[in-house]
């Protein structure tokens, strides 16, 4: 019956209720300390990380570009979510409009497409650097780098556009309570009067390709990076690094995957458990990035310590 379902783009006071953990209700405040420690975390690691790129002019090379790219993306993936969960976890402002969540919606899942295009270029950008150090900048131009820099984002719109179309035209019955701390599509989409199988058939395939073809390339990345310095005096340190961008990519990709497929097929996961790996999929990478990528690098150590230090001096 048309009373029993709305679309809500004809209607200007549509809104969703956000539950945030449900299950942990009890827990919310204590959820929301983490969770707001680790925002903190993630703006004060990646901000620094853009100034210092932005004040000091011996960081222009592709890899301080592609480690800005990173950070600006991170900043947008946190920031589109967290202080909203926060508002849930501790002001019970669960309310959101249609358009805020199907923009939350947007930047969430354009951004964490753009993060994995990002650790790619980057792993590729290392490559160059080791195998190849006295072409490097000749094939990675300042040109080359802003034509990946676009294809990264092109690629993420080409697969979110989409799926925020698919969303935004379905026809919802009744119920307006996302069982989630964020607008994550298939929360939204199963709240809708038809099938959302389509919705996650989609969403599931074009994330297994892009995860599984960035994860390929990576590894292979990697892997050339460890033949081509092995016996030379720099392996030590070139496994080091290599293991700590390891670590962190797989701490970003594998609860980013197995929350698509136990959203898509497996039902037996606690409701509790699908939204925290969720919401940890989103903020620690951008807490860790910072930290794993950017500082254990000499002149951007150099560069935060210099910024520190001008500002003491002038207070």
């Amino acid at each position: 019956m048309a009373s029993d379902s709305f679309h809500y783009p004809n209607s200007s006071s549509s809104s969703f209720i956000l539950v945030g953990v449900p299950g942990l209700e009890a827990s919310h405040t204590w959820l929301g300390i983490l969770f707001c420690l680790g925002y903190i975390m993630a703006l004060v690691g990646n901000g620094m990380v853009l100034l210092v790129i932005r004040l000091d002019d011996s960081l222009r090379n592709p890899m301080h570009c592609f480690l800005a790219m990173l950070a600006v993306t991170d900043l947008v993936m946190v920031t589109s979510t967290v202080p909203k969960m926060l508002s849930i976890f501790w002001l019970n402002s669960t309310e959101t409009s249609y358009m805020a969540c199907f923009v939350q919606m947007f930047l969430v899942h354009s951004t964490t497409s753009e993060e994995s295009g990002v650790l790619l270029a980057m792993a590729f950008d290392r490559y160059i650097a080791i195998s190849q150090p006295l072409k490097y900048e000749a094939i990675l131009t300042h040109q080359t780098v802003a034509k990946i820099g676009l294809a990264i984002v092109g690629r993420a719109l080409l697969f979110i556009v989409p799926l925020t179309w698919m969303v935004t035209n379905l026809s919802f019955c009744n119920s307006r309570v996302v069982p989630h701390s964020y607008c994550e599509h298939m929360a939204v989409a199963k709240l809708a009067c038809t099938d959302p199988r389509s919705i996650s058939l989609y969403s599931t395939t074009l994330s297994s390709l892009i995860v599984g073809m960035d994860v390929a390339f990576i590894a292979l990345s990697y892997g050339m990076i460890i033949k081509a310095v092995l016996g030379k005096k720099s392996h030590r340190k070139a496994f080091s690094t290599c293991g700590c961008h390891i670590c962190v990519m797989l701490l970003y990709y594998i609860p980013g995957i197995v929350s698509v497929y136990i959203q898509a097929f497996d039902r037996s996961v606690p409701a509790w458990a699908q939204v925290l790996l969720a919401d940890v999929y989103l903020t620690l990478p951008t807490m860790l990035n910072p930290i794993i990528y950017s500082m254990r690098i000499k002149q951007i150590r150099r560069a935060v310590l210099k910024v520190l230090f001008s500002n003491r001096v002038h207070t």
